[in-house]
């Protein structure tokens, strides 16, 4: 199953990204696990220095803009 992972510490902007990431699944209708990252030391752990940022399977997709959910369904749709 592919996980998305929104990271970020609970602003507007992290989420607007995770609301993004919800509906790009929908529309996608596959399953896909999508989790909220707000531990500082997990974020940091990717070597992020500014959120929010979104990562697939581990892979860091974006950081410091929130992605459209049709960019984030060409993500999923090429796993």
């Amino acid at each position: 199953m592919v996980k998305i992972e929104i990271l970020g510490m609970g602003c507007p902007k992290c989420k607007k990204l995770y609301e993004n990431a919800q509906a790009a699944v929908k529309e996608l209708n596959v399953q896909v696990e999508v989790v909220k990252v707000e531990d500082i030391q997990k974020i940091m752990d990717y070597g992020l220095m500014i959120t929010p940022a979104i990562a697939i399977d581990g892979e860091v997709k974006a950081a410091g803009r929130i992605p459209a959910p049709d960019e984030i369904k060409k993500w999923v749709s090429a796993k």
